[in-house]
């Protein structure tokens, strides 16, 4: 069936992989950033709170909020608002759903993720529509991510 030289080729060769494979040199291994890890004073909280909750009401609910629509088959925007959780500050929008095959009259989602890093230092997120948060800005300022969910196209409640 099979010569003793062929078995002893393919076990050579099955033993060489073996060995490469465990002697490989580890190059080009992706080592995420480390994240923060420092705990958010709660007189910073209280001031980022202060910060957002005007730009919320100032600029995003006149910006997006609008009267209910006639139509009773679509979801629609009624509330924007802030809140923690543990070092992350979110900005959420509510909706609600008139329609009669709606599961519940409305539901939360989460638009906006500022990550605490330390003394004026942040993190700035968004969600994309299948849930996951993409960083696309790191080490910015209060102030700078404030201005950039003002103006940035990716912070859209």
């Amino acid at each position: 069936m099979y010569s003793q030289g062929h078995l002893q080729g393919s076990l050579l060769f099955l033993w060489r992989q073996w060995w490469e494979a465990i002697n490989m040199p580890k190059v080009g291994i992706h080592k995420p950033k480390k994240k923060f890890s420092s705990k958010v004073p709660e007189l910073i909280k209280t001031q980022i709170k202060a910060g957002a909750d005007t730009l919320v009401e100032k600029v995003l609910k006149p910006k997006y909020i609008e009267l209910a629509p006639k139509s009773n088959d679509f979801n629609y925007l009624v509330d924007i608002f802030t809140k923690w959780y543990g070092n992350y500050f979110y900005f959420c929008s509510r909706y609600n759903c008139p329609s009669l095959r709606a599961l519940s009259p409305s539901f939360e989602d989460k638009f906006a993720r500022l990550e605490y890093g330390g003394p004026d230092i942040f993190s700035l997120a968004f969600k994309r529509h299948t849930g996951q948060w993409v960083e696309i800005y790191s080490e910015l300022s209060l102030e700078e991510c404030l201005h950039e969910i003002e103006e940035g196209t990716y912070f859209i409640p």
